[in-house]
């Protein structure tokens, strides 16, 4: 049905005349996107609404799993649970400051492999961004006439997320909250343009929102205070490596975090949802203990075979991971965004040894490398040509969030990741649904 959709959209987009193939030019323009100075895609991708819910119930059970694990393993010992996952000293002592398991809201990356979606990472945690974009954008590109009567005859829609975000935030306060989008010291400098887009967004949603970093809430009275604005949601927009061997910046985020244990100001979310980042959750849930069968079922439905290699992974372990080269790609503990990615399939066997060894020495996870589907892209004057997207589903406690997509061309890098492959655009999303 969505390679319909999409063949039709690129016919009609080609046709002498046309301003389908224009409508990118909306987001470009839109207002609460301004600040964001990445590239978009000119077309959307379309996805089929049933599919797309039903994956999103699935990811909302292994989320659940995920969160479960500290308890289910290490008698709710998040201390045992960090070391498993390769997370020790100052940064697990940072990351279980507040002692509870964070909300299960976040943004998973998934790829289609032409038959089903697999789950490459979850991320739990507010520091996660791109909730502006899966919205804004597919919203942008309905305020173009040749589109929107486009989408209409087609049944396509969105989901707003950070409308959705507005109504989590609002839920977790208890009412009309006003919201601080906090970064780390010096940190808006890079990243306001990731931010302020979120920050318009989410007034857009009917909230009070501020933007600034951790020494710029006042604190007094018990409460905390930014722009003159008494500040009930903290939103963390700062992660644990920010604090690490920064006296200064830890002791300011203490003074929050201690508001929060005082219920002065909720933090959303805690330090503790890194934790449930790191890539070891995903191959201790691949593992499978302490699951049952139907979990079993679903985690090998949804998540590829993931395994964490460390210092004391069993030789087999290594002897497989080996002879699967071609078959797996290694990925660090502790980073993201797709620092330090080594597809075993582009490297020669003597490489991959030594990636391996390095690996296990400091901490990192195999996977099994799936293949995303092609999605064809026509650019003016050009041939079509195959891109390859990578999905993010975001999720609140409610559930299923929205969706965006970081797409490349085909074969330009087997990493899609805007900030380590300059070929990546940002695309928005749009969902099909069935004919009544």
């Amino acid at each position: 049905m969505t390679d319909r959709v999409t063949r039709a959209y690129l016919d009609a987009a080609a046709a002498p005349g046309s301003r389908l193939g224009r409508a990118v030019e909306q987001a470009e323009r839109l207002p609460s996107l301004a600040a964001w100075d990445g590239a978009y895609l000119d077309r959307p991708l379309f996805l089929p609404e049933a599919g797309l819910r039903a994956f999103a119930e699935d990811l909302s059970r292994v989320v659940e799993l995920l969160l479960a694990l500290p308890g289910r393993l290490f008698g709710g010992d998040l201390g045992r649970f960090a070391a498993a996952v390769g997370v020790e000293g100052e940064r697990s002592a940072l990351m279980r400051r507040l002692g509870t398991p964070p909300p299960a809201g976040g943004r998973a990356d998934v790829y289609h492999d032409g038959t089903a979606y697999r789950l490459l990472e979850i991320g739990i945690g507010s520091e996660l961004g791109g909730w502006d974009r899966s919205g804004e954008v597919p919203r942008a590109f309905l305020r173009d006439e040749a589109f929107a009567a486009f989408a209409a005859e087609r049944r396509l829609g969105y989901t707003h997320s950070p409308t959705l975000l507005a109504d989590a935030l609002r839920q977790a306060a208890g009412g009309e909250p006003v919201v601080a989008l906090v970064e780390g010291p010096g940190a808006l400098a890079e990243w306001a343009g990731t931010w302020s887009p979120l920050r318009e967004a989410l007034r857009g949603a009917g909230l009070r929102c501020h933007l600034g970093e951790l020494g710029d809430l006042t604190v007094r009275g018990g409460r905390a205070y930014l722009a003159g604005d008494r500040i009930d949601v903290l939103f963390r927009c700062f992660d644990t490596d920010q604090l690490l061997g920064d006296a200064d910046a830890t002791a300011q985020a203490e003074r929050l975090f201690r508001l929060h244990e005082s219920g002065g100001l909720l933090l959303w979310t805690p330090l503790e949802s890194n934790l449930f980042c790191e890539k070891g959750g995903l191959a201790l849930l691949s593992a499978g203990d302490a699951c049952s069968a139907a979990e079993r079922a679903l985690i090998d439905r949804v998540l590829p075979w993931t395994r964490l290699l460390t210092r004391d992974s069993p030789d087999d372990l290594i002897d497989e991971c080996r002879a699967r080269r071609d078959r797996l790609i290694l990925k660090p503990g502790g980073l993201y965004g797709g620092y330090g990615v080594v597809p075993g399939w582009e490297r020669t066997d003597a490489e991959w040894r030594e990636a391996l060894r390095e690996a296990a020495a400091t901490g990192g996870v195999v996977q099994e490398r799936i293949t995303p589907r092609a999605e064809p892209v026509a650019r003016p004057g050009a041939a079509e040509e195959p891109w390859h997207a990578v999905y993010g589903f975001y999720y609140t406690p409610a559930g299923y969030a929205g969706v965006h997509a970081r797409v490349a061309p085909a074969g330009h890098s087997s990493v899609i990741s805007l900030t380590t492959n300059k070929h990546v655009r940002s695309a928005g999303v749009f969902h099909v649904g069935e004919p009544s």
